[in-house]
Formats: C-alpha cells, structure tokens, sequence
C-alpha cells in the first residue's frame, strides 16, 4: 500500500508537469487539458487500491490510513495546487504575469480559504476513513484506522495555529510597526 500511495503522489505530480509541459512546450492546449484532467484518476488508483486491498482480508495498518488522508487532501487541493503550478509554468514558459504575492488582509483571508480547505479535507478523510471502518466491520481488522480521528485533529491544530492564527498575529504586528 505505501507503494500505491507514493506512485500515487509522484504521479500526480508528473501528470501535472507533463501537462503544463505539454502546455507551454508543446503549445498543445488541448492535450494539457487531457492531460491535467487525467490527475483525479490517481485517486481513483489509490482508492481502488485500498479498498481491494482491505476486502482481501488485509488488516488495516498505517498506510490504509494514508490512503484515506491521501485521498482527501489530493481532492480537495488538487485543483489548487494545478492552478497554482500553472501560474508559475505560465510566468516561466510563457511571459504570463509573476505569481501574486499576497500581504495583508488579503494574505489572512488566503489563509483563512486554505484552512477551511484543510477542514474539509479532513472531513473527507474521516469519512473515508469511517466508511472503510463500517464496511470491513472486524474491531481487530480496523482497529489501527481509528488512531488517524487524533492524528487528523493534530493537522488541524497546527495548521490553524501556523495558518491564519500565525498571519493574524504577525500581519497586526507589522501594520502596527508601519503607523
């Protein structure tokens, strides 16, 4: 299973490049977008993967966990995360306009946005996780799965903390320091 879910990550990875290499190497805009549209197969992959992998009668470890956090993170960041290759591909490759640096309030609401997003993936993860819990249904089959609800709660934890609880401190000390 950690295999799957590295193949997964490096390949979702070299779909995205391949498909903005095909973009502004290639000037193939159609097939970039074959390409990128290709990424959400990944997880696809993956959860394919898992669920046979559990319905064979493997005991959920670790990784089946992984797959789970995996999944919900790289669905609900992977559109964000090409758009956000795109834009620097597209300054690189393509005289398209620099990233936007965010300062400010607009830095905060961005941190805000990406927090929420980490809810939800979260959110996505504990019912994957919950699903699979049901449906394999044998305590001792699960019972590892249960320990991500802790390890879920911890990633939301600091990334509030060093999200948007650390720009909103920094952020008001430095518009204090300007006036």
């Amino acid at each position: 299973m950690a295999a799957v879910i590295a193949g997964g990550e490096i390949g979702f990875w070299v779909l995205i490049a391949a498909g903005l290499a095909v973009r502004y190497g290639l000037r193939a805009r159609r097939a970039s977008v074959v390409l990128l549209a290709m990424v959400p197969l990944i997880d696809v992959v993956v959860l394919v993967a898992t669920v046979i992998d559990l319905g064979g009668g493997a005991k959920a470890n670790f990784t089946h966990g992984l797959a789970a956090v995996y999944l919900g993170f790289s669905v609900v960041f992977g559109p964000s995360m090409v758009r956000w290759a795109d834009v620097r591909f597209a300054h690189r490759f393509a005289g398209g306009p620099p990233p936007p640096k965010r300062q400010g309030r607009e830095k905060l609401s961005h941190e805000w946005r990406e927090f929420g997003k980490c809810v939800l993936a979260c959110g996505l993860a504990a019912a994957a996780l919950l699903a699979a819990i049901i449906v394999i249904g044998t305590p001792e089959q699960v019972a590892p799965l249960w320990g991500w609800f802790p390890r879920l709660g911890t990633v939301l934890a600091i990334w509030l903390v060093t999200g948007p609880v650390w720009q909103e401190l920094s952020g008001s000390r430095r518009e204090e320091v300007r006036r």
